[in-house]
Protein backbone atom coordinates (compact mmCIF):
# COMPACT_ATOMS: atom_id res chain seq x y z
CA UNK A 1 0.00 0.00 0.00
CA UNK A 2 1.35 3.38 -0.94
CA UNK A 3 2.30 5.78 1.82
CA UNK A 4 0.89 8.66 -0.19
CA UNK A 5 -2.36 9.79 1.41
CA UNK A 6 -5.22 11.82 0.05
CA UNK A 7 -7.86 13.48 2.20
CA UNK A 8 -11.27 12.55 0.83
CA UNK A 9 -14.49 14.44 1.12
CA UNK A 10 -15.68 15.19 -2.40
CA UNK A 11 -18.54 12.99 -3.69
CA UNK A 12 -16.52 11.86 -6.73
CA UNK A 13 -13.94 9.90 -4.72
CA UNK A 14 -14.62 6.20 -4.23
CA UNK A 15 -14.32 4.28 -0.98
CA UNK A 16 -12.67 0.85 -0.94
CA UNK A 17 -12.20 -1.60 1.88
CA UNK A 18 -9.23 -1.81 4.13
CA UNK A 19 -7.16 -4.92 3.58
CA UNK A 20 -7.80 -7.06 6.62
CA UNK A 21 -5.40 -9.95 6.25
CA UNK A 22 -5.73 -13.61 5.51
CA UNK A 23 -8.68 -15.87 6.17
CA UNK A 24 -8.97 -17.09 9.72
CA UNK A 25 -8.26 -20.71 10.45
CA UNK A 26 -11.19 -23.06 10.04
CA UNK A 27 -11.69 -26.65 11.03
CA UNK A 28 -14.53 -28.31 9.15
CA UNK A 29 -15.95 -27.53 5.71
CA UNK A 30 -18.16 -24.48 5.93
CA UNK A 31 -21.17 -26.00 4.18
CA UNK A 32 -22.50 -29.51 4.68
CA UNK A 33 -23.65 -30.98 1.39
CA UNK A 34 -26.39 -33.15 2.89
CA UNK A 35 -29.64 -31.20 3.14
CA UNK A 36 -31.37 -33.69 5.42
CA UNK A 37 -30.40 -31.95 8.67
CA UNK A 38 -31.25 -28.52 7.35
CA UNK A 39 -34.65 -29.70 6.08
CA UNK A 40 -35.55 -30.88 9.58
CA UNK A 41 -35.66 -27.25 10.74
CA UNK A 42 -39.10 -25.68 10.45
CA UNK A 43 -38.64 -22.81 12.90
CA UNK A 44 -35.61 -20.53 13.09
CA UNK A 45 -35.20 -18.11 15.99
CA UNK A 46 -32.37 -15.57 15.86
CA UNK A 47 -31.61 -13.88 19.19
CA UNK A 48 -29.51 -10.81 18.49
CA UNK A 49 -27.55 -9.52 21.50
CA UNK A 50 -25.13 -6.59 21.58
CA UNK A 51 -21.53 -5.56 21.36
CA UNK A 52 -19.28 -8.40 22.45
CA UNK A 53 -16.25 -9.87 20.71
CA UNK A 54 -15.60 -13.60 20.91
CA UNK A 55 -12.52 -13.30 23.11
CA UNK A 56 -14.37 -10.84 25.37
CA UNK A 57 -16.84 -13.53 26.51
CA UNK A 58 -15.52 -16.89 25.29
CA UNK A 59 -11.77 -16.37 25.17
CA UNK A 60 -11.32 -18.99 27.93
CA UNK A 61 -13.78 -21.54 26.51
CA UNK A 62 -12.16 -25.03 26.46
CA UNK A 63 -11.56 -26.33 22.95
CA UNK A 64 -12.26 -22.98 21.29
CA UNK A 65 -9.89 -20.64 19.50
CA UNK A 66 -9.61 -18.38 22.51
CA UNK A 67 -6.96 -16.03 23.79
CA UNK A 68 -3.42 -17.16 22.90
CA UNK A 69 -1.24 -17.66 25.93
CA UNK A 70 -4.31 -18.12 28.13
CA UNK A 71 -6.40 -20.73 26.33
CA UNK A 72 -4.48 -23.87 25.31
CA UNK A 73 -6.78 -24.36 22.31
CA UNK A 74 -5.94 -20.96 20.83
CA UNK A 75 -4.71 -20.51 17.31
CA UNK A 76 -2.62 -17.53 16.25
CA UNK A 77 -0.88 -14.89 18.33
CA UNK A 78 -1.54 -11.79 20.38
CA UNK A 79 0.14 -8.82 18.78
CA UNK A 80 1.04 -6.04 21.23
CA UNK A 81 -0.90 -2.84 20.78
CA UNK A 82 0.93 -0.15 18.83
CA UNK A 83 0.66 3.63 18.92
CA UNK A 84 -0.29 6.03 16.15
CA UNK A 85 3.28 5.94 14.82
CA UNK A 86 3.45 2.13 14.90
CA UNK A 87 5.67 1.92 17.99
CA UNK A 88 4.75 -0.69 20.58
CA UNK A 89 2.98 0.92 23.53
CA UNK A 90 4.85 0.55 26.84
CA UNK A 91 1.52 0.10 28.64
CA UNK A 92 -2.14 0.25 27.69
CA UNK A 93 -3.72 3.71 27.65
CA UNK A 94 -6.03 4.57 30.55
CA UNK A 95 -9.74 3.96 30.11
CA UNK A 96 -10.58 7.54 29.21
CA UNK A 97 -13.27 8.99 31.44
CA UNK A 98 -13.13 6.00 33.79
CA UNK A 99 -14.16 2.40 33.30
CA UNK A 100 -17.61 2.52 34.92
CA UNK A 101 -20.79 4.44 34.23
CA UNK A 102 -22.40 6.57 36.98
CA UNK A 103 -24.51 4.78 39.56
CA UNK A 104 -22.58 1.52 39.74
CA UNK A 105 -21.77 -0.15 43.04
CA UNK A 106 -18.08 -0.03 42.18
CA UNK A 107 -16.21 2.81 40.48
CA UNK A 108 -12.96 2.62 38.52
CA UNK A 109 -11.64 6.04 37.59
CA UNK A 110 -9.45 6.94 34.65
CA UNK A 111 -6.43 7.21 36.93
CA UNK A 112 -7.13 3.81 38.50
CA UNK A 113 -7.26 2.21 35.04
CA UNK A 114 -3.86 3.50 33.95
CA UNK A 115 -0.66 1.50 33.56
CA UNK A 116 -2.04 -1.93 32.68
CA UNK A 117 0.44 -4.16 30.81
CA UNK A 118 0.18 -4.16 27.03
CA UNK A 119 -1.80 -7.38 26.68
CA UNK A 120 -5.35 -8.68 27.15
CA UNK A 121 -6.54 -8.67 30.76
CA UNK A 122 -9.39 -10.14 32.78
CA UNK A 123 -11.80 -7.36 33.67
CA UNK A 124 -12.83 -9.09 36.93
CA UNK A 125 -9.33 -9.75 38.18
CA UNK A 126 -7.47 -7.56 40.65
CA UNK A 127 -4.71 -7.34 38.05
CA UNK A 128 -7.31 -5.95 35.67
CA UNK A 129 -10.14 -3.63 36.78
CA UNK A 130 -11.77 -5.72 39.50
CA UNK A 131 -15.21 -5.37 37.89
CA UNK A 132 -17.51 -8.38 37.73
CA UNK A 133 -20.08 -8.97 35.00
CA UNK A 134 -22.89 -7.28 36.96
CA UNK A 135 -21.14 -3.89 36.68
CA UNK A 136 -21.91 -1.68 33.68
CA UNK A 137 -18.68 -0.49 32.09
CA UNK A 138 -18.43 2.58 29.91
CA UNK A 139 -19.17 2.30 26.20
CA UNK A 140 -16.40 1.96 23.64
CA UNK A 141 -16.33 3.46 20.15
CA UNK A 142 -17.60 0.97 17.57
CA UNK A 143 -17.87 2.63 14.19
CA UNK A 144 -17.29 1.70 10.57
CA UNK A 145 -13.93 3.30 9.89
CA UNK A 146 -12.60 2.94 13.44
CA UNK A 147 -13.10 -0.83 13.31
CA UNK A 148 -11.01 -1.09 10.14
CA UNK A 149 -8.25 1.00 11.71
CA UNK A 150 -8.27 -1.18 14.83
CA UNK A 151 -8.09 -4.40 12.80
CA UNK A 152 -5.07 -2.91 11.02
CA UNK A 153 -4.79 -5.40 8.18
CA UNK A 154 -5.58 -8.37 10.41
CA UNK A 155 -2.96 -7.64 13.09
CA UNK A 156 -5.62 -6.40 15.54
CA UNK A 157 -2.94 -4.26 17.17
CA UNK A 158 -4.56 -0.82 17.21
CA UNK A 159 -7.70 -1.44 19.22
CA UNK A 160 -6.43 0.60 22.15
CA UNK A 161 -5.10 3.39 19.94
CA UNK A 162 -8.26 3.92 17.93
CA UNK A 163 -10.68 3.55 20.83
CA UNK A 164 -12.18 6.39 22.82
CA UNK A 165 -12.03 4.01 25.80
CA UNK A 166 -8.31 3.25 25.62
CA UNK A 167 -7.17 0.13 27.46
CA UNK A 168 -10.69 -1.16 28.23
CA UNK A 169 -10.81 -2.45 24.66
CA UNK A 170 -8.36 -5.25 25.64
CA UNK A 171 -10.53 -6.49 28.52
CA UNK A 172 -12.22 -9.89 28.65
CA UNK A 173 -14.33 -11.89 31.10
CA UNK A 174 -14.07 -15.38 32.53
CA UNK A 175 -17.45 -16.48 31.20
CA UNK A 176 -17.44 -19.94 32.77
CA UNK A 177 -20.20 -19.00 35.21
CA UNK A 178 -22.48 -17.61 32.50
CA UNK A 179 -25.69 -19.46 31.73
CA UNK A 180 -24.99 -19.05 28.01
CA UNK A 181 -21.53 -20.61 28.44
CA UNK A 182 -23.24 -23.72 29.81
CA UNK A 183 -25.61 -23.80 26.84
CA UNK A 184 -22.59 -23.45 24.54
CA UNK A 185 -21.07 -26.49 26.23
CA UNK A 186 -24.29 -28.41 25.74
CA UNK A 187 -24.81 -27.49 22.10
CA UNK A 188 -22.54 -25.89 19.44
CA UNK A 189 -20.29 -22.88 19.87
CA UNK A 190 -19.05 -21.32 16.61
CA UNK A 191 -15.55 -19.94 17.15
CA UNK A 192 -14.93 -18.64 13.63
CA UNK A 193 -17.97 -16.37 13.22
CA UNK A 194 -17.38 -12.74 12.24
CA UNK A 195 -19.64 -9.69 12.32
CA UNK A 196 -20.90 -9.13 8.80
CA UNK A 197 -19.90 -5.48 8.47
CA UNK A 198 -17.23 -3.27 9.94
CA UNK A 199 -18.37 -0.96 12.71
CA UNK A 200 -21.43 -0.64 14.84
CA UNK A 201 -24.94 -1.78 15.62
CA UNK A 202 -26.78 0.26 12.99
CA UNK A 203 -24.89 -1.16 10.02
CA UNK A 204 -24.74 -4.71 11.34
CA UNK A 205 -28.49 -4.81 11.97
CA UNK A 206 -28.96 -3.79 8.37
CA UNK A 207 -26.47 -6.42 7.29
CA UNK A 208 -28.40 -9.06 9.24
CA UNK A 209 -31.49 -8.53 7.10
CA UNK A 210 -30.11 -7.51 3.69
CA UNK A 211 -26.34 -8.19 3.59
CA UNK A 212 -25.99 -4.60 2.48
CA UNK A 213 -25.21 -1.06 3.56
CA UNK A 214 -28.13 1.41 3.38
CA UNK A 215 -27.99 3.68 0.36
CA UNK A 216 -28.46 7.45 0.65
CA UNK A 217 -28.75 8.93 -2.87
CA UNK A 218 -27.62 12.54 -3.29
CA UNK A 219 -26.59 12.78 0.36
CA UNK A 220 -24.34 15.71 -0.54
CA UNK A 221 -27.49 17.71 -1.35
CA UNK A 222 -29.46 16.54 1.69
CA UNK A 223 -29.90 17.64 5.32
CA UNK A 224 -27.32 14.93 6.16
CA UNK A 225 -24.52 16.37 4.02
CA UNK A 226 -22.56 17.36 7.13
CA UNK A 227 -22.30 13.67 8.00
CA UNK A 228 -20.10 12.73 5.04
CA UNK A 229 -16.92 11.34 6.59
CA UNK A 230 -13.45 12.68 5.88
CA UNK A 231 -11.05 9.86 5.15
CA UNK A 232 -7.55 9.39 3.78
CA UNK A 233 -7.02 6.96 0.93
CA UNK A 234 -3.93 5.71 -0.85
CA UNK A 235 -3.04 6.19 -4.52
CA UNK A 236 -5.37 3.32 -5.43
CA UNK A 237 -8.34 4.88 -3.63
CA UNK A 238 -8.22 2.37 -0.79
CA UNK A 239 -9.19 3.46 2.70
CA UNK A 240 -6.27 4.09 5.05
CA UNK A 241 -7.62 6.09 7.99
CA UNK A 242 -10.03 8.73 9.17
CA UNK A 243 -8.44 12.11 8.50
CA UNK A 244 -6.91 13.28 11.80
CA UNK A 245 -8.00 16.61 13.21
CA UNK A 246 -5.50 19.35 13.94
CA UNK A 247 -4.38 18.84 17.52
CA UNK A 248 -5.14 15.12 17.64
CA UNK A 249 -2.76 13.56 20.21
CA UNK A 250 0.52 12.34 18.76
CA UNK A 251 0.31 9.37 21.12
CA UNK A 252 -2.76 7.53 22.32
CA UNK A 253 -1.24 7.64 25.82
CA UNK A 254 -2.04 11.35 25.82
CA UNK A 255 -5.71 11.00 24.94
CA UNK A 256 -8.16 9.52 22.42
CA UNK A 257 -7.62 10.33 18.76
CA UNK A 258 -9.61 13.10 17.07
CA UNK A 259 -10.80 13.32 13.47
CA UNK A 260 -12.01 16.03 11.14
CA UNK A 261 -15.29 14.21 10.58
CA UNK A 262 -16.05 10.65 11.65
CA UNK A 263 -19.55 10.95 10.22
CA UNK A 264 -22.55 8.79 9.50
CA UNK A 265 -21.97 8.50 5.75
CA UNK A 266 -19.27 7.34 3.38
CA UNK A 267 -18.00 9.59 0.64
CA UNK A 268 -19.66 8.71 -2.67
CA UNK A 269 -18.48 5.63 -4.51
CA UNK A 270 -17.54 5.48 -8.19
CA UNK A 271 -21.24 5.50 -9.12
CA UNK A 272 -21.94 8.53 -6.97
CA UNK A 273 -23.78 6.62 -4.25
CA UNK A 274 -23.41 7.43 -0.56
CA UNK A 275 -23.94 4.82 2.16
CA UNK A 276 -25.06 5.15 5.77
CA UNK A 277 -22.52 3.25 7.88
CA UNK A 278 -22.90 4.80 11.33
CA UNK A 279 -26.10 5.39 13.27
CA UNK A 280 -28.91 7.19 11.51
CA UNK A 281 -32.57 7.17 12.51
CA UNK A 282 -35.60 5.55 10.85
CA UNK A 283 -38.10 7.74 9.04
CA UNK A 284 -40.93 6.07 10.97
CA UNK A 285 -41.69 6.11 14.67
CA UNK A 286 -40.38 4.87 16.99
CA UNK A 287 -37.38 7.01 16.11
CA UNK A 288 -34.95 9.16 18.02
CA UNK A 289 -36.06 12.01 15.74
CA UNK A 290 -39.33 13.67 16.71
CA UNK A 291 -42.06 14.28 14.14
CA UNK A 292 -42.17 17.54 12.21
CA UNK A 293 -44.45 20.12 13.79
CA UNK A 294 -46.83 19.66 10.84
CA UNK A 295 -47.16 15.90 11.44
CA UNK A 296 -50.34 15.53 13.43
CA UNK A 297 -50.19 11.75 13.20
CA UNK A 298 -46.94 11.53 15.18
CA UNK A 299 -46.08 8.47 13.09
CA UNK A 300 -43.08 9.84 11.20
CA UNK A 301 -39.68 11.32 11.97
CA UNK A 302 -38.88 14.80 10.72
CA UNK A 303 -37.46 14.25 7.23
CA UNK A 304 -35.50 17.51 7.44
CA UNK A 305 -33.50 16.35 10.41
CA UNK A 306 -29.90 15.47 9.50
CA UNK A 307 -30.17 12.16 11.42
CA UNK A 308 -33.20 10.86 9.51
CA UNK A 309 -32.40 8.28 6.85
CA UNK A 310 -34.81 8.34 3.91
CA UNK A 311 -36.91 5.15 3.67
CA UNK A 312 -34.94 2.27 2.17
CA UNK A 313 -36.01 0.26 -0.86
CA UNK A 314 -33.20 -2.30 -1.11
CA UNK A 315 -34.37 -5.93 -1.03
CA UNK A 316 -34.19 -7.57 2.39
CA UNK A 317 -34.77 -11.09 3.64
CA UNK A 318 -38.29 -10.20 4.76
CA UNK A 319 -39.21 -9.29 1.18
CA UNK A 320 -37.97 -12.65 -0.08
CA UNK A 321 -39.74 -14.62 2.65
CA UNK A 322 -43.00 -12.78 2.01
CA UNK A 323 -42.76 -13.39 -1.73
CA UNK A 324 -42.28 -17.12 -1.07
CA UNK A 325 -45.18 -17.24 1.41
CA UNK A 326 -42.92 -18.03 4.38
CA UNK A 327 -44.02 -16.47 7.68
CA UNK A 328 -41.62 -14.21 9.57
CA UNK A 329 -41.52 -11.52 12.27
CA UNK A 330 -39.15 -9.20 14.12
CA UNK A 331 -39.93 -9.22 17.86
CA UNK A 332 -38.48 -6.42 19.98
CA UNK A 333 -38.45 -5.82 23.71
CA UNK A 334 -40.46 -2.70 24.64
CA UNK A 335 -41.73 -2.28 21.05
CA UNK A 336 -45.37 -1.61 21.95
CA UNK A 337 -44.53 0.68 24.82
CA UNK A 338 -42.07 2.74 22.82
CA UNK A 339 -44.33 2.80 19.74
CA UNK A 340 -47.15 4.45 21.67
CA UNK A 341 -46.53 7.82 20.02
CA UNK A 342 -49.83 8.92 18.53
CA UNK A 343 -51.42 9.01 21.99
CA UNK A 344 -48.62 11.22 23.27
CA UNK A 345 -47.78 8.71 26.01
CA UNK A 346 -44.04 9.10 25.58
CA UNK A 347 -41.61 11.88 24.90
CA UNK A 348 -40.06 11.50 21.47
CA UNK A 349 -36.48 10.32 21.48
CA UNK A 350 -36.78 8.86 24.97
CA UNK A 351 -36.57 5.05 25.05
CA UNK A 352 -39.07 3.15 27.20
CA UNK A 353 -37.35 1.25 28.75
CA UNK A 354 -33.90 1.60 27.24
CA UNK A 355 -35.26 0.86 23.76
CA UNK A 356 -32.71 1.40 21.01
CA UNK A 357 -34.31 2.88 17.90
CA UNK A 358 -31.51 1.94 15.51
CA UNK A 359 -31.75 -1.73 16.51
CA UNK A 360 -34.99 -2.13 14.51
CA UNK A 361 -33.72 -2.61 10.93
CA UNK A 362 -37.01 -3.37 9.19
CA UNK A 363 -38.44 -0.07 10.48
CA UNK A 364 -36.15 1.73 8.03
CA UNK A 365 -37.86 0.28 4.95
CA UNK A 366 -40.49 1.96 2.78
CA UNK A 367 -42.77 -1.07 2.91
CA UNK A 368 -43.10 -0.50 6.68
CA UNK A 369 -44.74 2.91 6.21
CA UNK A 370 -47.21 3.16 9.11
CA UNK A 371 -49.91 4.67 6.91
CA UNK A 372 -49.62 3.07 3.46
CA UNK A 373 -48.46 -0.34 4.74
CA UNK A 374 -50.01 -0.48 8.20
CA UNK A 375 -51.22 -4.08 7.90
CA UNK A 376 -47.89 -5.41 6.63
CA UNK A 377 -46.13 -3.54 9.41
CA UNK A 378 -48.39 -4.96 12.11
CA UNK A 379 -47.93 -8.48 10.76
CA UNK A 380 -44.13 -8.39 10.91
CA UNK A 381 -43.05 -5.91 13.60
CA UNK A 382 -44.10 -7.29 16.98
CA UNK A 383 -43.59 -6.86 20.70
CA UNK A 384 -41.67 -9.32 22.87
CA UNK A 385 -43.74 -9.01 26.04
CA UNK A 386 -47.16 -9.25 24.43
CA UNK A 387 -46.38 -11.64 21.57
CA UNK A 388 -43.11 -13.60 21.47
CA UNK A 389 -43.36 -15.86 24.50
CA UNK A 390 -47.10 -16.35 23.96
CA UNK A 391 -46.53 -17.36 20.34
CA UNK A 392 -43.75 -19.72 21.40
CA UNK A 393 -45.86 -21.35 24.12
CA UNK A 394 -48.75 -21.79 21.70
CA UNK A 395 -46.54 -23.20 18.95
CA UNK A 396 -47.37 -20.25 16.71
CA UNK A 397 -43.98 -18.67 16.08
CA UNK A 398 -43.48 -17.86 12.40
CA UNK A 399 -41.01 -19.91 10.39
CA UNK A 400 -38.37 -17.19 10.81
CA UNK A 401 -38.30 -15.09 13.99
CA UNK A 402 -35.82 -12.44 15.05
CA UNK A 403 -35.76 -11.39 18.70
CA UNK A 404 -34.11 -8.17 19.87
CA UNK A 405 -33.87 -7.79 23.67
CA UNK A 406 -34.56 -4.32 25.07
CA UNK A 407 -31.52 -2.24 25.92
CA UNK A 408 -30.91 -3.15 29.54
CA UNK A 409 -31.02 -6.86 28.64
CA UNK A 410 -28.86 -6.89 25.50
CA UNK A 411 -25.34 -6.78 27.15
CA UNK A 412 -24.32 -3.49 25.47
CA UNK A 413 -21.57 -1.63 27.36
CA UNK A 414 -22.57 1.81 28.54
CA UNK A 415 -26.14 0.94 29.50
CA UNK A 416 -26.27 -2.81 30.14
CA UNK A 417 -24.23 -5.32 32.12
CA UNK A 418 -23.23 -8.77 30.93
CA UNK A 419 -24.91 -10.77 33.68
CA UNK A 420 -28.49 -9.50 33.23
CA UNK A 421 -28.54 -10.17 29.51
CA UNK A 422 -26.96 -13.57 29.99
CA UNK A 423 -29.68 -14.60 32.45
CA UNK A 424 -32.45 -13.17 30.28
CA UNK A 425 -31.36 -14.85 27.04
CA UNK A 426 -30.87 -18.19 28.78
CA UNK A 427 -34.38 -17.90 30.24
CA UNK A 428 -35.83 -17.19 26.79
CA UNK A 429 -34.06 -20.26 25.41
CA UNK A 430 -35.40 -22.43 28.22
CA UNK A 431 -38.91 -21.27 27.35
CA UNK A 432 -38.32 -21.95 23.65
CA UNK A 433 -37.21 -25.48 24.52
CA UNK A 434 -40.66 -25.98 26.08
CA UNK A 435 -42.45 -24.83 22.92
CA UNK A 436 -44.39 -27.33 20.79
CA UNK A 437 -42.14 -26.17 17.95
CA UNK A 438 -38.89 -27.11 19.72
CA UNK A 439 -38.55 -30.54 18.09
CA UNK A 440 -37.85 -28.87 14.73
CA UNK A 441 -36.43 -25.55 15.93
CA UNK A 442 -33.03 -23.94 15.46
CA UNK A 443 -31.97 -21.10 17.77
CA UNK A 444 -29.01 -18.94 16.83
CA UNK A 445 -27.74 -16.63 19.57
CA UNK A 446 -25.24 -14.13 18.31
CA UNK A 447 -24.17 -10.50 18.60
CA UNK A 448 -24.51 -7.61 16.22
CA UNK A 449 -20.85 -6.59 16.57
CA UNK A 450 -17.87 -6.50 18.90
CA UNK A 451 -18.71 -3.26 20.69
CA UNK A 452 -15.16 -1.98 20.29
CA UNK A 453 -13.63 -4.94 22.14
CA UNK A 454 -10.44 -6.55 20.87
CA UNK A 455 -10.28 -10.04 19.41
CA UNK A 456 -7.14 -11.84 18.27
CA UNK A 457 -8.55 -13.62 15.19
CA UNK A 458 -7.84 -11.90 11.86
CA UNK A 459 -11.05 -11.28 9.89
CA UNK A 460 -10.92 -12.77 6.40
CA UNK A 461 -10.54 -10.45 3.44
CA UNK A 462 -13.82 -10.10 1.56
CA UNK A 463 -15.54 -6.92 0.34
CA UNK A 464 -15.72 -3.22 1.21
CA UNK A 465 -18.29 -3.74 3.98
CA UNK A 466 -16.57 -6.48 5.92
CA UNK A 467 -16.50 -8.80 7.65
CA UNK A 468 -15.35 -7.13 10.83
CA UNK A 469 -14.21 -8.51 14.18
CA UNK A 470 -15.04 -12.03 15.37
CA UNK A 471 -18.13 -12.41 17.59
CA UNK A 472 -19.75 -15.26 19.56
CA UNK A 473 -22.45 -17.47 18.05
CA UNK A 474 -24.21 -20.39 19.73
CA UNK A 475 -26.30 -22.84 17.72
CA UNK A 476 -29.02 -24.58 19.76
CA UNK A 477 -31.36 -27.24 18.42
CA UNK A 478 -32.30 -30.89 18.83
CA UNK A 479 -30.34 -31.20 15.56
CA UNK A 480 -27.29 -29.25 16.73
CA UNK A 481 -24.09 -31.16 17.38
CA UNK A 482 -23.73 -31.59 21.13
CA UNK A 483 -20.68 -30.35 23.00
CA UNK A 484 -19.18 -29.17 19.73
CA UNK A 485 -16.94 -26.28 18.73
CA UNK A 486 -17.60 -25.44 15.10
CA UNK A 487 -14.64 -23.76 13.40
CA UNK A 488 -16.34 -23.40 10.03
CA UNK A 489 -16.00 -19.91 8.59
CA UNK A 490 -19.17 -17.93 9.22
CA UNK A 491 -20.28 -14.31 9.35
CA UNK A 492 -23.62 -12.58 9.94
CA UNK A 493 -24.67 -13.37 6.38
CA UNK A 494 -24.45 -17.07 7.27
CA UNK A 495 -27.84 -16.66 8.96
CA UNK A 496 -29.25 -15.30 5.70
CA UNK A 497 -27.54 -18.12 3.82
CA UNK A 498 -29.26 -20.65 6.08
CA UNK A 499 -32.66 -19.02 5.50
CA UNK A 500 -32.03 -18.82 1.76
CA UNK A 501 -31.06 -22.49 1.48
CA UNK A 502 -33.71 -23.86 3.83
CA UNK A 503 -36.63 -22.04 2.17
CA UNK A 504 -35.19 -22.01 -1.37
CA UNK A 505 -35.12 -18.24 -1.74
CA UNK A 506 -33.37 -16.10 -4.33
CA UNK A 507 -29.90 -14.93 -3.34
CA UNK A 508 -29.69 -11.41 -1.95
CA UNK A 509 -27.47 -9.04 -3.92
CA UNK A 510 -25.20 -8.50 -0.93
CA UNK A 511 -24.53 -12.22 -0.56
CA UNK A 512 -23.72 -12.48 -4.25
CA UNK A 513 -21.38 -9.48 -3.89
CA UNK A 514 -19.56 -11.08 -0.97
CA UNK A 515 -19.27 -14.44 -2.75
CA UNK A 516 -17.86 -12.74 -5.83
CA UNK A 517 -15.29 -10.91 -3.69
CA UNK A 518 -14.27 -14.13 -1.92
CA UNK A 519 -13.85 -15.95 -5.22
CA UNK A 520 -11.81 -13.12 -6.72
CA UNK A 521 -9.40 -13.32 -3.80
CA UNK A 522 -9.27 -17.10 -3.62
CA UNK A 523 -10.77 -17.04 -0.14
CA UNK A 524 -12.60 -19.70 1.83
CA UNK A 525 -16.36 -19.85 1.17
CA UNK A 526 -18.69 -18.78 3.95
CA UNK A 527 -20.86 -21.40 5.58
CA UNK A 528 -24.61 -21.41 6.17
CA UNK A 529 -24.54 -22.99 9.68
CA UNK A 530 -25.48 -26.42 8.32
CA UNK A 531 -22.14 -27.89 9.40
CA UNK A 532 -23.31 -27.50 13.01
CA UNK A 533 -26.31 -29.76 12.39
CA UNK A 534 -26.90 -33.51 12.25
CA UNK A 535 -29.57 -35.49 10.39
CA UNK A 536 -31.04 -37.10 13.52
CA UNK A 537 -31.82 -35.34 16.80
CA UNK A 538 -29.28 -36.01 19.54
Amino acid sequence: MSNQLFSVWRPAVSVAAVVVGLSACGGNPAVAHDDSALRNINTLVVIYAENRGFDNLYGLFPGANGIPGVNSSARGNVNPQVDVDGAVLPVLPPTWGGATVPGQSKVVTQAQSAGLPNKPFRIESTEGLGLDSSIITRDLVHRFYNNQMQIHGGKNDQFATYSDAGGLSLGYYDGSNMAMWKLAQQYTLADNFFMGAFGGSFLNHQYLICACAPQYPHADQSPAKGGISRIDVDANGQFVRLTPAVGSPKSTLDGPQKYINDGTLTPADAKGMFYAVNTMQPAYQPSNVAPAVTDGSHLFADANNASTLPPLTQTNIGDLLTAKGVSWAWYAGAWNETSATASGSRKFGVPMPNFQFHHQPFNYYANMDPVTHAAYRAEHLKDFDSSFLQDAAAGKLPAVSFYKPQGNLNQHSGYADVASGDAHIADVINKLRQSPQWSHMLIVVTYDENGGFWDHAAPPKMDQWGPGTRIPAIIISPYAKKGYVDSSLYDTSSILRFITRRWSLPTLDGIALRDKAIAAQGGQPLGDLSNALVAQPQ
